[in-house]
């Protein structure tokens, strides 16, 4: 499957590090038994490190926004 790019430049760079972010979130919820946050916040860490290294988002294709040429 051939996806094409439509995430770049500084967007790439915030959803990357929401990805961190969101995965320090999710260790330290899963430590202190908070089972739904951890869970959620590493499903969103999963999602924003996916957009960050393929360039391709779902929700900004159906958007029709590209942020590649910023």
């Amino acid at each position: 499957m051939r996806t094409e790019k439509n995430v770049g430049g500084r967007d790439r760079l915030v959803r990357a590090l929401f990805a961190a972010v969101l995965t320090v979130v999710a260790i330290g919820a899963l430590r202190g038994g908070k089972r739904t946050t951890g869970v959620l916040a590493a499903a969103g860490a999963l999602g924003f490190g996916f957009n960050a290294v393929t360039c391709f988002c779902g929700l900004n294709a159906v958007l029709g926004i590209d942020t590649t040429d910023e």
